[in-house]
């Protein structure tokens, strides 16, 4: 979790002296560069209009983008690898986005992974705050559509209202201090996959992904984001059901405090060791 900052000086291209190592810092801008490599998975299925905007604003510093091809019947692949020519392309064998991110992650190399959606709502240039939380400190970045400097385009009342119920049932029930719930938009270290084992392959990946994270104690950083509207076709996401789903995660995870407290019965339950005194 390293990173280097050296203010520039009169006469001085920081990165004239960065680039006579370039396997080991990638240039930010012209007073930061970082070392550890960045991967960002874009699963994407039918989004060959989309991403030309997409790949627009992706930084140049980057390590890879990997591409999960969900079975596209248009020029998604070819499209990618015209905009990008380094561009890694899997082929998600499964379905659902969660199946695709899982997919995703397994082929990243690099030591933090950005996931970004392919339909054009998200700002690539944003990726560089998430990195910064990152190698400042965070495990996770997780990106924030009304955490202050935040925002969106393309959310209902009634999808608000019910980001923020589904949003206020994890933060009572897991001790979260979340500001948004279902937002595809985050970073984090590639070791954290260790401890958030990924197994659902729907749009609800994103809110079990934030519950583990907590579950597991990681360091958390909210990212403020703007949400753009989708720029062509339409988003397979669907409200009523992808709500029930996520509902449906949030009440399957036990919450840390509810293991502690079955220990603590379990305990209770157990007999005494002769000779001892009552278990506290």
């Amino acid at each position: 979790m390293s990173s280097f900052v050296r203010p520039a000086h009169a006469g001085q291209d920081p990165l004239k002296e960065i680039s006579g190592n370039p396997g080991k810092y990638r240039p930010i801008s012209t007073h930061l560069a970082i070392t550890p490599p960045v991967s960002v998975v874009i699963p994407a299925m039918n989004e060959a209009e989309n991403l030309p905007y997409v790949f627009k604003t992706l930084p140049d510093w980057i390590h890879e983008v990997v591409l999960v091809d969900g079975n596209s019947t248009d020029d998604t692949v070819a499209v990618a690898r015209d905009l990008w020519p380094d561009v890694k392309v899997v082929r998600q064998l499964g379905k659902g986005k969660g199946d695709a991110l899982i997919t995703g992650f397994a082929a990243c190399t690099g030591d933090i992974i950005v996931m970004v959606d392919a339909d054009g709502s998200a700002d690539g240039q944003e990726i560089v705050s998430y990195v910064s939380a990152l190698v400042s400190g965070a495990d996770f970045a997780k990106g924030s559509r009304f955490a202050n400097g935040g925002g969106t385009d393309d959310m209902t009342p009634i999808r608000k209202l019910g980001n923020h119920v589904l949003c206020s049932v994890v933060n009572t029930k897991f001790g979260a201090r979340y500001t948004d719930l279902c937002y595809g938009y985050n970073a984090f270290w590639r070791h954290c996959l260790d401890k958030i084992e990924l197994d659902c392959t729907g749009f609800e990946v994103e809110t079990l992904m934030n519950i583990r994270v907590v579950k597991a104690g990681l360091k958390v950083q909210e990212i403020p984001s703007h949400e753009y509207l989708r720029i062509h076709g339409t988003s397979n996401l669907r409200a009523v059901r992808d709500g029930i789903r996520v509902l449906k995660v949030i009440l399957s995870e036990r919450s840390n405090r509810d293991r502690r407290g079955a220990r603590r019965k379990a305990a209770r339950a157990l007999p005494l060791p002769a000779g001892r005194g009552e278990a506290s």
